[in-house]
Formats: C-alpha cells, sequence, structure tokens
C-alpha cells in the first residue's frame, strides 16, 4: 500500500490499515525510528493501560466521612 505526503507532513492512513488495527478518529498515534524504518502504533491511552478500574465509575451519591463508624448501625434481625 501507498500513499502521499501532503506539504504540511500529513498522510493518510488506508482504510483496510485503519479497520485492521481498530484505528478511529481522534486515536492518538506513535511513531518509533527503529533502524532505517519509521513504527506507527496506536498510542495507549492511561486509561487503557491501566490495571484497575478504580475511579472509573462516578457515584452520584454523597461519601462516605472518613469519621463514619460503622459499629454504629443498627444491627437488623433475619
Amino acid at each position: 500500500m501507498q500513499t502521499t505526503l501532503t506539504s504540511k507532513g500529513q498522510v493518510t492512513i488506508p482504510r483496510d490499515v485503519r479497520h485492521h488495527f481498530g484505528l478511529k478518529q481522534g486515536m492518538a498515534i506513535s511513531f518509533a525510528i527503529e533502524g532505517d524504518h519509521i513504527t506507527l502504533r496506536a498510542a495507549r491511552s492511561p486509561q487503557q493501560e491501566g490495571v484497575s478500574g478504580f475511579g472509573l465509575i462516578k457515584s452520584r451519591r454523597k461519601g462516605v466521612p472518613a469519621d463514619f463508624d460503622v459499629a454504629s448501625l443498627p444491627i437488623e434481625a433475619p
């Protein structure tokens, strides 16, 4: 596959390549020089790299105060 470099240094990634690698509009792309060629990769966002999902879901409820004592809750009978 071949494409042309514009006067602004831009290229169009062919549709088949975009579809194969799941590249979407607005995604960040990283370039690396490896020997005598260029490597193009979809840059991973910090959200994609995270192992934990902590903090990804937002709650509409108020937070529990830091000094809340769980022992003060009433015990319910089964």
